[in-house]
Protein backbone atom coordinates (compact mmCIF):
# COMPACT_ATOMS: atom_id res chain seq x y z
CA UNK A 1 0.00 0.00 0.00
CA UNK A 2 1.48 3.54 -0.81
CA UNK A 3 2.46 5.96 1.78
CA UNK A 4 -0.34 8.68 2.25
CA UNK A 5 2.94 11.00 3.52
CA UNK A 6 5.01 10.20 0.41
CA UNK A 7 2.23 12.46 -1.54
CA UNK A 8 3.16 15.55 0.90
CA UNK A 9 6.52 15.34 0.97
CA UNK A 10 9.44 16.69 -1.66
CA UNK A 11 11.29 14.12 -3.31
CA UNK A 12 13.70 13.32 -5.83
CA UNK A 13 11.01 11.50 -7.74
CA UNK A 14 8.02 12.66 -8.72
CA UNK A 15 5.36 10.34 -8.15
CA UNK A 16 2.16 10.10 -10.37
CA UNK A 17 0.48 6.88 -9.29
CA UNK A 18 1.44 3.63 -7.67
CA UNK A 19 -0.92 1.56 -7.91
CA UNK A 20 -1.84 1.29 -11.96
CA UNK A 21 0.38 -0.42 -14.18
CA UNK A 22 2.68 -1.05 -12.10
CA UNK A 23 3.17 2.69 -10.79
CA UNK A 24 5.06 5.76 -12.57
CA UNK A 25 7.68 7.81 -10.73
CA UNK A 26 9.85 10.38 -12.98
CA UNK A 27 12.85 10.67 -11.79
CA UNK A 28 13.98 14.48 -11.23
CA UNK A 29 17.40 15.89 -13.45
CA UNK A 30 20.12 16.44 -10.83
CA UNK A 31 23.77 17.52 -11.52
CA UNK A 32 27.04 18.15 -9.62
CA UNK A 33 28.61 21.78 -8.40
CA UNK A 34 31.75 21.46 -6.98
CA UNK A 35 31.32 18.09 -5.79
CA UNK A 36 28.31 18.11 -4.14
CA UNK A 37 25.41 16.30 -5.85
CA UNK A 38 22.37 19.22 -6.43
CA UNK A 39 18.73 18.06 -7.27
CA UNK A 40 15.89 20.15 -8.67
CA UNK A 41 13.39 18.41 -6.56
CA UNK A 42 9.36 18.31 -6.78
CA UNK A 43 8.63 21.29 -4.88
CA UNK A 44 11.34 23.42 -6.69
CA UNK A 45 9.72 22.44 -9.42
CA UNK A 46 6.46 23.45 -8.21
CA UNK A 47 7.73 26.78 -7.22
CA UNK A 48 8.96 28.09 -10.74
CA UNK A 49 5.30 26.95 -11.70
CA UNK A 50 3.50 29.18 -9.11
CA UNK A 51 5.94 31.75 -10.33
CA UNK A 52 5.50 31.09 -13.75
CA UNK A 53 1.87 31.43 -13.33
CA UNK A 54 2.24 34.72 -11.00
CA UNK A 55 4.20 36.43 -14.20
CA UNK A 56 2.19 35.57 -16.70
CA UNK A 57 -1.26 36.54 -15.03
CA UNK A 58 -0.24 39.52 -13.46
CA UNK A 59 2.58 41.15 -15.78
CA UNK A 60 -0.17 41.43 -18.72
CA UNK A 61 -2.88 42.67 -15.97
CA UNK A 62 -0.45 45.31 -14.97
CA UNK A 63 0.09 46.58 -18.31
CA UNK A 64 -3.16 46.99 -19.20
CA UNK A 65 -4.15 48.62 -15.75
CA UNK A 66 -1.09 51.04 -16.15
CA UNK A 67 -2.20 51.88 -19.77
CA UNK A 68 -5.34 53.31 -18.24
CA UNK A 69 -8.08 50.30 -19.70
CA UNK A 70 -10.69 49.21 -17.88
CA UNK A 71 -11.60 45.95 -16.28
CA UNK A 72 -13.33 43.63 -18.09
CA UNK A 73 -14.54 39.87 -18.14
CA UNK A 74 -14.19 38.19 -14.93
CA UNK A 75 -10.64 36.97 -15.19
CA UNK A 76 -9.84 40.46 -15.15
CA UNK A 77 -12.20 41.69 -12.72
CA UNK A 78 -11.14 38.36 -10.09
CA UNK A 79 -7.41 38.86 -10.18
CA UNK A 80 -7.71 43.04 -9.98
CA UNK A 81 -10.21 42.30 -6.92
CA UNK A 82 -7.39 40.53 -4.97
CA UNK A 83 -4.94 42.87 -5.82
CA UNK A 84 -6.97 45.99 -4.85
CA UNK A 85 -7.93 43.96 -1.49
CA UNK A 86 -4.37 42.97 -0.78
CA UNK A 87 -3.21 47.16 -1.49
CA UNK A 88 -6.82 48.88 -0.04
CA UNK A 89 -7.57 46.18 3.29
CA UNK A 90 -3.95 45.30 3.68
CA UNK A 91 -1.39 47.72 3.17
CA UNK A 92 -2.83 51.11 3.75
CA UNK A 93 -4.89 50.41 7.05
CA UNK A 94 -1.17 48.74 8.18
CA UNK A 95 1.83 51.14 6.38
CA UNK A 96 -0.18 54.19 6.04
CA UNK A 97 -1.23 56.13 2.81
CA UNK A 98 2.05 57.76 2.59
CA UNK A 99 4.34 54.23 2.67
CA UNK A 100 1.72 51.66 1.27
CA UNK A 101 2.29 52.48 -2.35
CA UNK A 102 6.15 51.74 -1.97
CA UNK A 103 5.49 48.18 -0.60
CA UNK A 104 2.38 47.30 -1.84
CA UNK A 105 4.54 45.24 -5.01
CA UNK A 106 6.54 43.52 -2.65
CA UNK A 107 3.02 42.77 -0.78
CA UNK A 108 1.23 41.56 -4.15
CA UNK A 109 4.04 39.02 -4.69
CA UNK A 110 4.19 37.34 -1.80
CA UNK A 111 0.34 36.72 -2.04
CA UNK A 112 0.16 35.24 -5.29
CA UNK A 113 3.17 33.25 -4.75
CA UNK A 114 1.88 31.92 -1.71
CA UNK A 115 -2.01 31.38 -3.15
CA UNK A 116 -0.14 29.45 -6.23
CA UNK A 117 1.34 27.42 -4.18
CA UNK A 118 -0.94 26.60 -1.99
CA UNK A 119 -3.74 25.71 -4.70
CA UNK A 120 -1.21 23.60 -6.76
CA UNK A 121 -2.06 20.99 -4.10
CA UNK A 122 -5.12 20.94 -4.93
CA UNK A 123 -4.40 19.33 -8.11
CA UNK A 124 -4.35 15.65 -8.40
CA UNK A 125 -0.18 14.48 -8.38
CA UNK A 126 0.97 17.62 -7.72
CA UNK A 127 1.53 19.08 -3.95
CA UNK A 128 1.93 22.15 -1.86
CA UNK A 129 5.58 23.51 -1.77
CA UNK A 130 4.22 25.78 1.26
CA UNK A 131 4.13 21.94 3.15
CA UNK A 132 7.34 22.28 3.41
CA UNK A 133 9.04 23.97 6.32
CA UNK A 134 11.76 24.88 4.13
CA UNK A 135 9.66 26.79 1.83
CA UNK A 136 8.31 28.90 4.22
CA UNK A 137 11.09 29.57 6.11
CA UNK A 138 12.67 31.03 3.08
CA UNK A 139 9.77 33.08 2.93
CA UNK A 140 10.03 34.01 6.46
CA UNK A 141 13.54 35.16 5.75
CA UNK A 142 12.31 37.44 2.87
CA UNK A 143 9.78 38.94 4.99
CA UNK A 144 12.18 39.61 8.05
CA UNK A 145 15.10 41.65 5.39
CA UNK A 146 11.71 43.97 4.09
CA UNK A 147 10.13 43.99 7.68
CA UNK A 148 13.35 45.49 9.07
CA UNK A 149 14.60 46.86 6.19
CA UNK A 150 12.12 49.43 5.69
CA UNK A 151 12.38 50.72 8.88
CA UNK A 152 16.48 51.23 8.20
CA UNK A 153 15.68 52.73 4.70
CA UNK A 154 13.24 55.26 6.48
CA UNK A 155 15.40 56.50 9.67
CA UNK A 156 18.66 55.11 8.86
CA UNK A 157 20.73 51.87 10.60
CA UNK A 158 22.03 54.11 14.23
CA UNK A 159 17.95 55.74 14.46
CA UNK A 160 16.34 52.39 13.63
CA UNK A 161 18.08 50.68 16.29
CA UNK A 162 17.41 53.27 18.86
CA UNK A 163 13.73 53.26 18.22
CA UNK A 164 13.16 50.03 19.88
CA UNK A 165 15.02 51.21 22.76
CA UNK A 166 12.46 51.87 25.22
CA UNK A 167 12.41 55.23 27.13
CA UNK A 168 11.92 54.36 31.11
CA UNK A 169 12.03 57.18 33.33
CA UNK A 170 12.09 55.07 36.66
CA UNK A 171 14.85 53.86 39.10
CA UNK A 172 16.48 51.28 37.11
CA UNK A 173 15.08 52.10 33.99
CA UNK A 174 18.97 51.53 32.02
CA UNK A 175 18.60 48.14 32.96
CA UNK A 176 14.98 47.21 32.33
CA UNK A 177 15.27 49.23 28.73
CA UNK A 178 18.10 47.19 28.26
CA UNK A 179 16.31 43.80 28.84
CA UNK A 180 13.47 44.95 26.82
CA UNK A 181 15.47 45.96 24.15
CA UNK A 182 16.72 42.33 24.05
CA UNK A 183 13.53 40.93 24.40
CA UNK A 184 12.61 43.44 21.39
CA UNK A 185 15.06 41.94 19.34
CA UNK A 186 14.55 38.56 19.72
CA UNK A 187 10.77 39.10 19.26
CA UNK A 188 11.65 40.11 15.74
CA UNK A 189 13.28 36.65 15.06
CA UNK A 190 10.31 34.97 16.82
CA UNK A 191 7.73 36.84 14.72
CA UNK A 192 9.31 35.12 11.36
CA UNK A 193 9.60 31.88 12.32
CA UNK A 194 5.77 31.62 13.59
CA UNK A 195 4.98 33.09 10.25
CA UNK A 196 6.84 30.15 8.82
CA UNK A 197 4.98 27.25 11.31
CA UNK A 198 2.05 28.66 11.22
CA UNK A 199 2.33 28.27 7.32
CA UNK A 200 3.94 25.17 7.03
CA UNK A 201 1.51 23.31 9.54
CA UNK A 202 -1.61 24.99 8.18
CA UNK A 203 -0.87 23.36 4.79
CA UNK A 204 1.04 20.16 5.66
CA UNK A 205 -2.18 19.06 8.42
CA UNK A 206 -4.56 20.01 5.67
CA UNK A 207 -2.63 17.47 3.06
CA UNK A 208 -1.79 14.57 5.59
CA UNK A 209 -5.54 14.49 6.51
CA UNK A 210 -6.54 13.86 2.42
CA UNK A 211 -4.26 11.30 1.97
CA UNK A 212 -4.56 9.24 5.07
CA UNK A 213 -8.34 9.00 4.08
CA UNK A 214 -8.01 7.97 0.89
CA UNK A 215 -5.50 5.37 1.80
CA UNK A 216 -8.43 3.70 3.50
CA UNK A 217 -9.48 2.78 0.37
CA UNK A 218 -6.33 0.61 -1.12
CA UNK A 219 -6.36 -0.77 3.33
CA UNK A 220 -10.10 -2.05 3.03
CA UNK A 221 -9.12 -3.44 -0.55
CA UNK A 222 -6.36 -5.45 0.53
CA UNK A 223 -8.33 -6.91 3.95
CA UNK A 224 -11.09 -8.46 1.43
CA UNK A 225 -13.95 -6.53 3.18
CA UNK A 226 -16.00 -7.13 0.09
CA UNK A 227 -19.32 -4.98 0.41
CA UNK A 228 -18.20 -3.04 3.52
CA UNK A 229 -14.95 -1.82 0.99
CA UNK A 230 -17.18 -0.17 -1.22
CA UNK A 231 -18.79 1.35 1.89
CA UNK A 232 -15.33 2.64 2.97
CA UNK A 233 -14.35 3.94 -0.49
CA UNK A 234 -17.73 6.13 -0.63
CA UNK A 235 -16.87 7.35 2.21
CA UNK A 236 -13.23 8.14 1.90
CA UNK A 237 -14.18 10.15 -1.45
CA UNK A 238 -17.30 12.05 0.38
CA UNK A 239 -14.83 13.26 2.73
CA UNK A 240 -12.04 13.91 0.73
CA UNK A 241 -14.43 16.32 -1.74
CA UNK A 242 -15.69 18.28 1.80
CA UNK A 243 -12.58 18.34 2.98
CA UNK A 244 -10.93 19.74 -0.29
CA UNK A 245 -13.28 22.65 -0.05
CA UNK A 246 -11.86 23.26 3.45
CA UNK A 247 -8.54 22.94 1.74
CA UNK A 248 -9.23 25.72 -0.82
CA UNK A 249 -10.69 27.82 1.78
CA UNK A 250 -7.44 27.39 4.22
CA UNK A 251 -4.99 28.02 1.01
CA UNK A 252 -6.67 31.53 0.20
CA UNK A 253 -6.88 32.25 4.16
CA UNK A 254 -3.03 31.26 5.33
CA UNK A 255 -1.69 33.19 1.99
CA UNK A 256 -4.05 36.14 3.17
CA UNK A 257 -2.44 35.61 6.80
CA UNK A 258 1.36 35.62 6.49
CA UNK A 259 1.00 38.84 4.02
CA UNK A 260 -1.35 40.52 6.29
CA UNK A 261 1.14 39.67 9.66
CA UNK A 262 3.87 40.40 6.89
CA UNK A 263 2.57 44.19 6.65
CA UNK A 264 1.22 44.53 9.81
CA UNK A 265 5.03 43.91 11.42
CA UNK A 266 6.58 46.39 8.79
CA UNK A 267 4.20 49.06 9.64
CA UNK A 268 5.71 48.52 13.16
CA UNK A 269 9.07 48.94 12.01
CA UNK A 270 7.92 51.73 10.17
CA UNK A 271 5.81 53.79 12.52
CA UNK A 272 7.64 52.93 16.28
CA UNK A 273 6.13 55.47 17.90
CA UNK A 274 2.61 53.92 17.10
Amino acid sequence: MADPFEHVSDSEHWHIFDQIGGGLSIPLPSFNIFGHHFVITKYMWLELIAAFLAIAIFVPLCRRASAGGLPRGAWWNAFESLLTFIRDQVAKPTLGEHDADRYVPFLWTLFVFILFCNLLGMIPWMGSPTASISVTAALAVCSFFVIHGAGIAKMGLLPYLKSLWPHIDAPGGVIIGLMIYLIELLSSVIKCFVLAVRLFANMFAGHVVLAIILAFIPFAASGGLGLLWGTVSLASVLGVVALSLLELFVAFLQAYIFTFLTSLFMGMSLHPAH
